[in-house]
């Protein structure tokens, strides 16, 4: 058995323990910092590497602390290290810094001389990073909180998840190693374990900001206490999302038999513990989709992540399945037990109108809402019910006349999708994962693609400085060949 197979959990961080790591991440912000972008690229790239090598040490630990397949781990793990590479080479354009230029011009129109400005991003210091539970690697340890603020120049706090707290060891002792032999500096990055040392983290004045993936209770708590400060801080929390999904009478004729695989395929995937899984679907009453579904064939029964998760699920399924306005429309055997089987419910489209908020309750886990509707005008009214959302989805044919449905969904969601289904989120360039609350504590961001490092920077600006004083990147001769605005128009790079 290797070293990392033998990792235990981390006892709770202790008030000296903590003290210590929030001292070094301090120290390590102002070094952090000043590393020119190319060298915090290079860091990224070591750990992505360390994390690939040791892969075959970290998956068997993941399988057993979160009952995910292999597969499901491997191709996880793979995507957290493409992605810490995918902020190398974020860092490594410079575009992300968005330097401006303005020169001083004594003959600006506003009446006054315009003063030499120029402005650039800059890390805005230590940021606690709370993991999530459903995704032991990609929103974890060394996930896309980790790597949007490493790449941004803050140092890393990171509480570990109770649901994989041995994982969290190993992995964590893998990202710390791989920085150390990077050679960056020392309190980059520290692991936190316990309630009490993440909240107390969170409400130290040395930290800047945290991020956060998990319920709504959970995150809006953290969200409270980062705002309550003497200093408040930005909080970026994705706390919960149903993710409607709308299917028109011309789609449903069309392709009936396809959606209703898609949909199944989709609300049960990962038993269900996606926070983009379509946990409602609105289907015209006169289709063959409801029949469909109440025939399919649903998946086997799959464990859930943990205990407590398990016990989540089956109190909310019981609330629902209690609720007169909702029917079971399909389910396996044992939907309660332990591992639980899938449930399909039943309402209408009044009956969500009457009752919106019981009928809309998250359901983390392999159960799903089906709405049955009469009249297609409905569907605006419908989906203006909801609370923000990370994602809706239409199911429509081009000639569909859905632009009310869309307008409203772009208001409601951060991701509005066209006859796919949300539960892809790739990491990429125009990527955005967030919402209005509750999907999210910070309606303008994202916690995947690259936009996401935005969360960690703030913006400064100079004005009448000599050029040695600037910063590279503002500087005449851009030594750091960054892209730049001057005088409000894009600058050929040399």
């Amino acid at each position: 058995m290797t070293a990392i197979a033998q990792t235990t959990a981390a006892e709770p961080t202790t008030e000296a323990g903590l003290e210590q790591l929030l001292a070094s991440a301090h120290t390590a912000a102002v070094p952090l910092a000043a590393l020119r972008p190319t060298d915090r690229a290079e860091l990224l790239g070591v750990v992505a590497d360390a994390l690939d090598a040791a892969a075959d040490q970290l998956i068997p630990l993941a399988q057993q602390e979160t009952h995910l397949a292999e597969a499901r781990l491997r191709g996880e793990l793979k995507r957290t290290t493409f992605q810490l590479r995918l902020f190398g080479e974020v860092l490594r354009d410079g575009g992300y810094l968005d330097a401006r230029i303005d020169h001083a011009d004594p003959d600006w129109p506003m009446g006054a001389p315009r003063p030499d400005l120029r402005r650039l991003r800059v890390p805005v210091g230590p940021v606690v990073v709370f993991a999530a539970s459903n995704f032991p690697f990609a929103f974890s340890v060394a996930g896309g909180d980790t790597a949007s603020a490493l790449a941004a120049g803050n140092p890393v706090l990171l509480k570990a998840h109770s649901g994989h707290p041995r994982l969290s060891v190993a992995t964590a002792d893998v990202v710390t190693t791989a920085l150390h032999q990077a050679g960056a500096p020392r309190g980059t990055f520290a692991l936190i374990s316990g309630t009490a040392a993440g909240a107390a983290a969170l409400q130290d004045p040395r930290v800047k900001a945290g991020a956060f993936t998990g319920s709504i209770p959970g995150g809006r708590a953290l969200f409270d206490i980062a705002n309550s400060r003497p200093e408040p801080i930005p909080f970026f929390g994705e706390l919960g999302s149903t993710n409607p999904a709308f299917v028109t009478p011309a789609a449903a004729a069309e392709r009936c038999t396809e959606i209703a695989d898609g949909f199944i395929s989709s609300f049960t995937a990962g038993a269900g513990q996606f926070c983009t899984k379509p946990g409602i679907l609105f289907v015209p009453a006169a289709s063959a989709l409801v029949e469909s579904l109440r025939s399919a064939v649903l998946p086997q029964a799959a464990p859930l992540l943990n205990t407590r998760i398990q016990s989540g699920y089956a109190e909310v399924l019981q609330n629902l399945t209690s609720n007169p306005r909702l029917k079971v429309l399909a389910q396996g055997p044992g939907a309660l037990s332990d591992p639980p089987a899938p449930t399909l419910l039943l309402t209408t489209a009044e009956d969500i109108l009457a009752e919106p908020h019981a009928l809309q309750t998250e359901c983390f886990g392999p159960t799903a809402v089906v709405v049955t509707y009469d009249d297609e005008s409905l569907l605006p009214a419908l989906a203006e019910t909801f609370e923000g959302q990370l994602t809706a989805t239409v199911h429509a044919t081009d000639s569909c006349e859905v632009a009310a449905l869309v307008e409203v969904l772009a208001r409601k969601a951060g991701r509005v999708v066209w006859n796919q289904w949300p539960t892809g989120v790739s990491v990429t360039y125009a990527q955005h994962h967030g919402g209005p609350y509750p999907a999210t504590t910070a309606i303008g961001s994202t916690s995947v693609g690259t936009a996401a490092i935005e969360r960690f920077l703030r913006p400064v600006a100079y004005q009448g400085f000599p050029q040695h004083l600037l910063p590279e990147a503002l500087r005449e001769n851009n030594p750091l060949a960054v892209p730049q605005l001057v005088n409000g128009k894009r600058a050929e790079q040399p």
